[in-house]
């Protein structure tokens, strides 16, 4: 009987160390993400599963509201794809050519059919949030160098432009084929 009891005590506390191991996304967490997010002024915030930047594989919960502008970017190194998949809500990722007109849309849902996508290196690329309370679930190659990681649209403004509220509000509606009527008026599509 003895033996058994300290079996037992051996297994709990097996147990216990790789449950403080264990990153466990839970309702809670996606909520206090959203709420973050929502007060926050870039209406972004991400949780790190990844124990540092140098990580090798960078996973990460981003929660982002209706309103945040993400810039237009591309990862230009081989094999720097990115992979989205939603948790909460609904986004959709947009794919872009060299001047700005949509390739392709791809609308991703908690609840629908679509619900992630891999974005491939050297891909012109933005996500918009399409719902309150979206969070998707991000996968990359790392490590994560901030000067490198993104080639940033010349075509796009840069975060914190006066123009971004534009570009975020056509990314709502944007459609395959079509370019933002606003980039014509910019000498030469681009707006650097």
């Amino acid at each position: 009987m003895a033996t058994n009891m300290a079996g037992e005590r051996t297994c709990n506390q097996a147990r216990t160390n790789l449950m403080s191991k264990l990153n466990i996304i839970t309702d809670q967490l996606l909520t206090n993400l959203s709420t973050q997010a929502s007060l926050s002024p870039r209406l972004r915030k991400n949780h790190n599963l990844h124990p540092s930047l140098d990580d090798p594989v960078q996973r990460l919960c981003n929660a982002f509201e209706p309103g945040t502008y993400v810039q237009p970017h591309r990862h230009t190194e081989v094999g720097r794809w990115e992979l989205f998949v939603v948790l909460r809500g609904t986004a959709a990722v947009l794919i872009f050519d060299d001047q700005g007109s949509v390739l392709d849309r791809v609308e991703l849902e908690a609840e629908g059919e679509i619900r992630g996508v891999e974005v491939p290196s050297n891909t012109w690329h933005t996500i918009v949030s399409l719902m309150p309370g979206t969070v998707l679930f991000e996968v990359k190659p790392g490590p994560y160098i901030k000067t490198t990681d993104k080639d940033f649209a010349n075509w796009a403004p840069p975060e914190g432009d006066s123009r971004c509220s534009l570009f975020e509000k056509w990314y709502l509606q944007a459609q395959k084929g079509e370019c933002p009527a606003f980039l014509n008026e910019e000498s030469g599509s681009k707006l650097s």
